[in-house]
């Protein structure tokens, strides 16, 4: 630990860099396919959840409807994702993958870039950094509100 550093501070420290390392790898692979990380992000999301409304990707993703819509729309410009009238409610539309979408090489990535920065860590421990991680969420929502 670096003199002065608290272990909070080396923690926090820690997860900044890592979440840098991670939106780079995952920034560049998404450029060289022509999309932005915020589209790459909703297409992979999408690829497991073919189907669902823009509200209910939105909620998926944590972000604003209005925010999700104008990324699906480029998506949709791109030929990535496509809107289909819902079958039990013709008001709304699923989203769903084109074929181009299927084929993106982004999906492919995010599922090999999951499974090579995990490896070599057991899933207790993984368990245990998911908890960690997921209360330190709701610290920061928490923050945010006061």
């Amino acid at each position: 630990m670096a003199p002065g550093m608290t272990e909070n501070a080396v923690f926090i420290d820690t997860l900044m860099g890592v979440i840098r390392a991670l939106r780079r790898s995952y920034d560049t692979r998404a450029r060289a396919i022509g999309l932005t990380l915020s589209r790459a992000r909703a297409l992979t999301a999408l690829a497991g959840r073919e189907g669902v409304t823009q509200s209910e990707l939105a909620a998926e993703l944590a972000i604003e409807a209005p925010s999700l819509k104008r990324q699906i729309d480029a998506l949709v410009a791109d030929g990535f994702v496509a809107r289909q009238p819902q079958e039990d409610d013709g008001r709304k539309n699923a989203l769903v993958l084109t074929p181009r979408g299927r084929d993106s090489a982004i999906v492919d990535f995010t599922a090999r870039l999951r499974r090579e920065v995990l490896a070599g860590i057991p899933s207790e421990e993984l368990e245990v950094a998911a908890r960690v991680l997921k209360q330190i969420a709701l610290n920061l929502e928490k923050t945010d509100r006061t």
